[in-house]
This record gives C-alpha cells, structure tokens and sequence, in this order.
C-alpha cells in the first residue's frame, strides 16, 4: 500500500473578487513568491505522479506560470468545491493511487502534514477519507469535525450545527485525502441540496460514514498552516505569519537579527551561521550571504552572494548578479548591480559599479561611477586588483584599469589604463586674480541699484 502513486488536485478557479485585483488571487506573493507556488514547493516533496490545477476566473495566467509543471482542468461555471474536484476526474483517468485536495489559496501546507494524511489513507483500517482538521483560537464559522479518537462521525456546517456540535473546537480546513477510485465514485453521488446549490467536498465523509465506512482526522500543528488569503489584508497577514517564522529560523540557526521585526526576507533567502543584520534590511529573492558578513542598517539586497566576512552597508543596494567576495567592503549610498568585487576591495561611499569586475585589494573612491549604459548596449569595465580610484572618477565602459593603477580623482576614463600607470583626465586650472573680488562688488552694486 505505501509504494502507491499520489496525485494532488489543487482548486485554483476561484474569481478571488476580495482581492480586487486583475491578478489570478493565488499568484499575488508572499515573501517574494507567489501562493500557488509556495504550496506546490510542498507538494512536490511528495514527489506526485500527477498534478492537477483547477483554473477557471484568469486561467491563462496560470496556464502560463506553471505550464509544464502541471496539468490544468477548468471549471466553468464553478458549483462549489466537490464540483471542482470532479473536473480534475479527466486528467486523471487511469490513475490508480492516492488523491491530495489542496487549495492554491492556503500556501503554507507542510509538506509533514500531507504525509501525514497520506500516511493515514493508507492505515490498515483503510479508511474512505482523511480530513485535515484545525484548532483555531476562536472557532468562529468554521465547518465542524465531530470526531473520537480521530474516527469522524459526522462533519457539519456550522449554521447547521446543534449548540452541543458547536462547542466542538475541531475544524474542518477543507483538506482532504482519499483513493483515486472512492473520490469520483462518492463525488457522483454528491447532491447540491443546500442554500447555495453548490456541491461541497465534504460531503463525501457523511455519504461514506452513512455506507458504514470509517473516515478518519488528522491534525495540523498550528491553525497558521491552513490559514487561507483573500483578501488584501488577509494577505499582510500571511507575510507577517511567514516573515516572524523565517525570523526565528534564522536565529536558531545561529545568525543575529539587531531588531528581527524590522528585517525582511523572501522565500530563498540563506544565511549562514555568524551572519549580522542590522535594522530595517530587506532581502529580495536570490540572496545569500556567508558566514561572518555584516548586513548593515537600511541595505536592500536582490540576487546577491555575499561572501564570507563581507560588510555591506549601512544604505547599500545590491541588485542582481552582485557578488562581494570575501573580506570586500561596501558602504554608503553604494550600489552594486551585475559586478565582482574581489577580495579585500572597497567601495565605501556613493559609488555605482555596474556590469564590472574589481579586482582583489582594490579601492573605488567616492562617488565613482561605471558607465556602463551607452543608450543601446551595456559595456564592461574591469578594475585591476589593487588599484585606487580616486573620488568623482567616471570610467566610461568598455574601459580597463590595470594591477596598481590609479586614478586621479576628478577623472574621466575612457581609454585603458595600464598596469602600474597614473591616468588623470581633467581640464587645465585657470586662475585670475582678484576676478572673485570685482564680480561680487559688481553683483552688490547692482542689487543695491535695484532696490533704490
């Protein structure tokens, strides 16, 4: 029974109107990385033979972002959840294993915890159904499991639930696992007798306990696990869930968070051990940092590797393809986007290296910039290792500056600077005595005439 194959159906044609977006709902992101997404990074834990999305509402835009990742069945026009469910019922044709019932809206569903439904299906007693229940602080409307020693007796909607039903804590998440074959098969005999004339999902646990099958519960960690989105601020509320749990990982793995609230994180962040990160940091996605950086105040980090014993910031930018090796140094008001730094190198104040490589020990003065953009192409510019260039310097790509050269402050480069050269570019120094004196009594003469 264990060697049989999963598939996972996951409902996703919801219109998501609460969002009052032009997005498909389960694309809107949390942590960098949309809903839909996050779930199926789960999922695909499992290792699934199958997976199959439920589209209706935007459909293309899923079609699009998971194409080849999944197969896609529509539901049009959408009579509830077990009506979705039976769409899927094509794509699955010959399958033979054990079905997930997922929802592309509630992202955060341990992978643990589909095993754990799945390895429930699969007990000796066999049971129809496996629920994915949920014990939330307030119950408030949620449908009821009634359920002892994890046999369900009877599933129930609240508003028709008795007042003895309702001070049940255990809740039904909508989450459900069952055998390919009992699926469809209950499905069809699923009825839309209820105030909306939808068909629901659960249904299936009352008409399988009513055939006298068993049915069976199993419980989630922490009713955040199964929290859905639709809404704007139901989605604030998911990041806020998902970045105080990343933040706490991260602690215990051994990095220090100055003031771990205001730090954010995206989905793929990795942080080694004896990283530092100070205030207000945001890490876009593509970021790792080795061990012994520190991440100074208000620094904002995107598609970066950051080496060991780096210091960036405070108030640097790194964009992607930034890499700064180990013992480098970024300060200020720097940016760094598509460029190397070497080893021991520093860029400290308000600086631009764009689509560059500086070589190990060298030292970018303030207020240099890579000119790398001619309107039409980018060019390259590369910084020999141990070279200086000085304050307000403009290197204008495609340019090279070799081993131990320096450039004069002020200077624009246009053309190669070799190993060992001084290279200064500015205009001649003209002085003229006096010339200071005469303008400002002139200017004087002047101001005072007008306001006679």
């Amino acid at each position: 029974m264990s060697d049989r194959p999963i598939a996972a159906v996951i409902l996703a044609a919801g219109k998501g109107t609460r969002m009052k977006s032009a997005k498909h709902k389960v694309l809107h992101e949390v942590a960098g990385r949309s809903m839909i997404e996050h779930l199926l990074a789960s999922v695909e834990q499992l290792a699934p033979e199958k997976l199959v999305a439920i589209v209706g509402e935007s459909r293309e835009q899923l079609e699009e972002r998971l194409a080849g990742r999944c197969a896609f069945a529509v539901q049009e026009p959408q009579l509830g959840t077990g009506h979705a469910v039976q769409q899927a019922e094509e794509a699955l044709a010959g399958f033979d294993g054990d079905v997930l019932v997922l929802y592309g809206d509630v992202p955060f569903v341990k992978a643990e915890t589909m095993r754990a439904m799945i390895d429930r299906l699969r007990a000796v007693d066999a049971p129809a159904a496996v629920v994915l229940g949920f014990e939330p602080e307030d119950p408030l409307r949620y449908g009821r499991v009634i359920a002892q020693q994890g046999q369900i007796i009877k599933m129930v909607e609240y508003k028709d639930a008795s007042e003895d039903e309702r001070a049940c804590r255990l809740c039904n998440s909508g989450l459900l696992a069952a055998r390919s074959d009992d699926l469809f098969a209950l499905l069809g005999r699923v009825k839309n007798e209820n105030a909306q004339a939808e068909y629901y999902l659960p249904d299936i646990v009352n008409i399988a306990i009513a055939d006298g099958r068993n049915c069976a519960v199993v419980s989630c960690e922490t009713p955040d696990e199964v929290a859905g989105v639709n809404s704007r601020a139901e989605l604030a509320a998911a990041e806020a869930q998902w970045q105080e749990y990343k933040r706490a990982e991260v602690m215990e793995a051994g990095v220090t968070l100055r003031a771990p609230e205001t730090v954010f994180f995206s989905w793929d962040t990795d942080l080694a051990a004896d990283v530092v990160v100070e205030q207000n940091v945001v890490f876009g996605p593509g970021v790792s940092v080795a061990s012994g950086a520190t991440i100074r105040a208000f620094s904002h980090l995107e598609g970066a590797t950051v080496g060991e014993n780096v210091e960036v910031g405070p108030y640097a930018r790194l964009r992607p393809g930034a890499t700064l090796e180990k013992g480098s140094k970024v300060g200020n008001f720097v940016e760094i986007k598509k460029a190397t730094l070497g080893e021991g190198a520093k860029a400290n104040h308000l600086t631009y290296l764009g689509d560059a490589t500086v070589g190990a020990g060298a030292n970018i003065g303030a207020g240099t910039i890579t000119c790398n953009y001619d309107g039409y192409f980018k060019h390259q510019t590369v910084i020999g290792p141990r070279a200086f260039i000085g304050s307000n310097s403009a290197l204008i790509a495609p340019v090279s500056i070799g081993a131990d050269a320096i450039v004069a402050a002020g200077s624009a480069v246009s053309r190669d600077v070799g190993d060992g050269e001084l290279r200064m570019v500015r205009a001649e120094q003209l002085i003229k005595p006096g010339w200071a004196d005469r303008f400002h009594d002139a200017m004087k003469k002047k101001k005072a005439e007008k306001k006679a």
